[in-house]
């Protein structure tokens, strides 16, 4: 009798374990699942990784040994690694660079062709206030994109641990 209850309570046991694990998987399934989209969307545009990073940290803090098993599984920090947030601030400092590039173009041309009407029109205020308002548009985009560019690269290097 005494062998019989050991072994029911054995295997009572092991079925708690067992419901216990599948509960841990499907945690550890569904952070996969939220996260996935998040890291996709953070790999197109750098400034997702401020909004995602703070869900991700109390993920972590909620779910400790779903996401220690998830990082393990990954081999980094789930859902962001640190090379990921490395990788996330150049490519927002390389996209700074080309949109600072392309502004410079744009306005060169507009420059230019403001010029060319001052000349033509044997420098009128209507063209010289033209000229002026492309040099005030330039600088406004410049120095309102400029602070987005520091706001989010500060903001990228703080999450890097």
């Amino acid at each position: 009798m005494a062998g019989a209850i050991a072994w029911g309570a054995l295997q009572i046991a092991a079925e708690l374990r067992a419901a216990r694990d599948a509960r841990a998987a499907a945690r550890a399934l569904s952070l996969l699942e939220l996260f996935a989209p998040a890291i996709a969307a953070a790999q197109q545009d750098p400034r997702l990784y401020l909004v995602w990073q703070p869900i991700a940290k109390l993920a972590r803090q909620l779910l400790p040994a779903e996401t220690a098993a998830i990082d393990r599984a990954a081999g980094a920090t789930f859902p962001f690694s640190a090379a990921d947030l490395q990788a996330a601030h150049a490519q927002w400092t390389t996209d700074w660079l080309a949109w600072e590039r392309a502004h410079d173009a744009e306005f060169k041309l507009k420059a230019t062709i403001a010029a060319a009407e001052v000349a033509a029109s044997g420098n009128s205020d209507v063209a010289r206030g033209k000229l002026d308002a492309v040099e005030n548009d330039k600088l406004d985009r410049y120095q309102r994109r400029y602070a987005e560019y520091v706001r989010v690269a500060k903001a990228l290097q703080a999450l890097q641990p």
